[in-house]
């Protein structure tokens, strides 16, 4: 069968629909690149909050309609797994369910569904199950930077949060597994990898390990020499050890950057949130300390039930005083079955949408501020695209320094000519507030010439 996945939500789910990919096309089926071209249509949704399952909802809706006669549509993922069946009631014309702790069963769902035909009568094969499976199969570079997930599931108990619900609890893939994930990834030209999880400072604990990212870190570092940039994303405040932060201080190939969910930085907030209350300040000044020139994002919810004014306030000058490079903030979403969503203390919609964009303010206004300390700095960038504009139509690259995570963080923008996939010097011009301007440098640590042997100018950055 000809196939088209589409992705919805994290990175995490983008690996488990690369791992689709590879084992349909493995077993004989052919990827298109248009779902209207495909005789199976697989939707790798997202439940995690309620504007992602309306998103989830919506794109298979549309998939529904706008599909070719006759073909066949999946529902996959999380909010496939967190339904099960029910979703087909919702969404008219899904043919089968494969939750996101049995997508490695994808071949086997699909040989089902080209043997039959699927119709509203039956009862559709939905594939849900009890464990998660993580999944092993051959990884190709997609672009210059890939992702790789060391885990998946979580055991913290955090108030607001439904994942431990449809994922089950944490599991660890194995170290040589992932060692092995990331050489494939390198040997085919990727420049940076991203370990992901849920919470990646709980790797390795079910199998028994100590600082069991440290230690795959180095095994990594190690194992891979030929690989630029590892970066990790997600971490809980409560397992960043010092052997943790050793090695990434040490080992030049990891990124000097944090990625560190907080929820908040009200003590009480965060024990009603089931997080830990750690004093957010130490932790971050330990970071600091420990990896100089780190660069430390972090997530916020306001609006949790119980957060009152005055906690709000605190939260605004922590995001001030304790200058995050990176800052993402989201209103409280109530998660049926969450113990969050039974709490009295819910706050109303109008006040958490003025806490959001007070929270931005501050956050955008420390961000340029940041931003403006890198002028005159010099940055290894890993080109993402190009681009042109401008009165002459110059072309203008767009890459990310290693402050920058996928998708997520800023980009830098120069102008001049440079391969998407390549690793190159840009020196810091300017800044705005989420990104930065600079220009491309020679070897010599000049600024590169065009052919009229005038200095390239600095590009123009978009709004984030």
């Amino acid at each position: 069968m000809k196939f088209h996945i589409l992705t919805l939500g994290c990175p995490k789910n983008e690996v488990d629909s690369e791992g689709m990919e590879v084992l349909l096309t493995e077993a004989g089926h052919r990827p298109v690149d248009r779902f209207s071209e495909a005789d199976l249509v697989v939707v790798n949704t997202c439940g995690f909050i309620d504007a992602a399952r309306t998103e989830s909802v919506d794109t298979l809706k549309a998939v529904s309609v706008q599909r070719k006669p006759g073909s066949l549509l999946v529902a996959a993922g999380c909010l496939a797994q967190k339904e099960g069946g029910g979703l087909a009631g919702d969404v008219t014309g899904v043919d089968a369910v494969i939750g996101c702790r049995s997508w490695p069963e994808i071949v086997q769902l699909a040989e089902i569904l080209e043997l039959r035909s699927a119709s509203r009568g039956d009862q559709i094969p939905t594939f849900l199950a009890a464990d998660l499976q993580l999944g092993d199969f051959k990884r190709k570079p997609r672009g210059g930077s890939s992702y790789v997930k060391i885990s998946d599931g979580c055991d913290a108990t955090c108030a607001f949060c439904a994942i431990p619900s449809i994922k089950g609890k944490q599991r660890s893939k194995a170290e040589e597994q992932v060692v092995e994930e990331v050489r494939q990834l390198a040997e085919g030209g990727a420049r940076e990898v991203v370990l992901v999880g849920q919470d990646t400072t709980a790797y390795g604990l079910d199998l028994g390990y100590r600082d069991g990212l440290a230690h795959l870190l180095r095994r990594i570092a190690e194992t891979v020499s030929s690989l630029t940039w590892l970066r990790v994303l997600y971490l809980y405040p409560q397992r960043i050890t010092p052997t943790l932060l050793a090695t990434m201080a040490e080992l030049p190939q990891i990124c000097k950057y944090v990625d560190i969910p907080f929820q908040h930085t009200h003590p009480g907030l965060l024990k009603r949130m089931g997080r830990p209350h750690n004093e957010v300040r130490s932790v971050v000044d330990t970071i600091r300390e420990a990896v100089p020139g780190v660069a430390i994002r972090t997530t916020f919810i306001v609006g949790f039930p119980g957060e009152t004014e005055e906690a709000h306030q605190q939260l605004l000058r922590s995001i001030e005083e304790l200058k995050f490079d990176r800052v993402g903030v989201f209103t409280y979403s109530p998660q049926a079955g969450t113990p969050a969503a039974a709490m009295d203390g819910q706050i109303p919609d109008g006040v958490k949408e003025r806490r959001w964009r007070e929270s931005m303010e501050v956050a955008q206004r420390v961000s340029l501020k940041q931003n403006r300390g890198l002028v005159g700095r010099e940055l290894d960038v890993l080109v993402e695209g190009a681009g042109k504009g401008g009165r002459r139509h110059q072309t203008t690259m767009a890459g990310r320094s290693y402050r920058d995570a996928p998708e997520v963080d800023g980009l830098v923008f120069f102008t001049g000519r440079a391969r998407v996939g390549e690793m190159v010097k840009v020196r810091i011009t300017s800044a705005l507030e989420y990104d930065l301007v600079g220009e491309l440098l020679g070897g010599d640590g000049r600024a590169r010439q065009n052919h009229s042997g005038k200095t390239r100018g600095s590009g123009s950055g978009r709004k984030g």
